[in-house]
């Protein structure tokens, strides 16, 4: 009987049919050899932080693939019928929905580890700080809560973060995309004050608005998501440090308190008050 892949893919395609495996597809020897130890002896709970953030990282990286394309849906124009897909931006913003719960959750894992565990190795850390994570930053960019002044705060940055941050701050966020959306419909969005009234308009003629209307509470439910992670961050930071502060010399728990008031889309908040 001849070889099923041989059938499938000719002679140099079932070569590499039978090399590709699952673990060298997901490249499994170098993730997994991505865990490196600071303490000395080794601390035990060192390699859950540092497998946690990892993990954060990732699933930053997947949000900010969804949400760019779910923004470049939403910039494109009429005329450009391929690029512009409402339903597929909501689909992308509702799958972001669900990893940013899995981002909340994830929380618990690291509570696992007593701040004594923590303190065997904490030290290690300096002067690293969750503060750098710059595709942390980058999402927040590209959601709309655009803050040039991280540049300048960033310590230790590569060229190639700072380029990502720069061309972040530069280029349009979901909620220019979202304003285009209107402009798109016919919609007054020529000040916060027009928008708002168009937003009203949108609310309470839902019927003739659907995808519009869907898109404002998708963005708004990516607000709400981004909020409850905050606040389950800052919770967790006092649980596991008190009042230390931190890692990179930020004062801790108070900073990250300061940006719980943080809304990506205030207009969208306020439109509760104007309907």
């Amino acid at each position: 009987m001849e070889d099923e892949n041989f059938v499938l893919f000719g002679e140099e395609g079932a070569k590499e049919a039978r090399q590709l495996t699952y673990g060298s597809y997901l490249r499994l020897p170098q993730l997994l050899d991505a865990q490196h130890l600071e303490s000395d002896p080794p601390a035990h709970d060192e390699l859950l932080f540092i497998t946690i953030h990892q993990v954060y990282e990732l699933w930053f990286q997947q949000l900010l693939h969804e949400a760019q394309t779910a923004r470049d849906a939403l910039v494109a124009t009429r005329a450009e019928s391929e690029g512009r897909d409402l339903w597929f931006a909501r689909h992308l913003l509702s799958r972001m929905h669900v990893i940013e719960r899995v981002l909340v959750q994830q929380v618990d894992v690291l509570e696992t580890m007593t701040p004594q565990d923590f303190l065997e190795f904490r030290q290690r850390l300096a002067p690293a700080s969750g503060f750098q994570s710059v595709q942390f930053r980058e999402l927040e960019f590209l959601s709309g809560a655009k803050d040039a002044g991280y540049l300048k705060r960033f310590r230790g940055l590569t060229e190639q973060e700072e380029q990502s941050l720069a061309r972040r701050l530069e280029e349009p966020s979901l909620w220019d995309g979202f304003v285009h959306v209107l402009a798109e419909a016919g919609l007054d969005t020529s000040s916060d004050e027009a928008i708002t009234a168009s937003l009203r308009a949108v609310a309470h003629d839902r019927s003739s608005y659907a995808d519009i209307w869907g898109l404002a509470e998708a963005l708004l439910q990516h607000d709400e998501l981004a909020s409850a992670w905050r606040g389950r961050h800052v919770v967790m930071v006092e649980r596991m440090i008190g009042g230390r502060t931190g890692t990179g010399g930020s004062t801790g728990a108070t900073y990250l308190r300061s940006r719980l008031d943080l809304k990506y889309y205030p207009l969208l908040w306020d439109l509760r008050s104007a309907l």
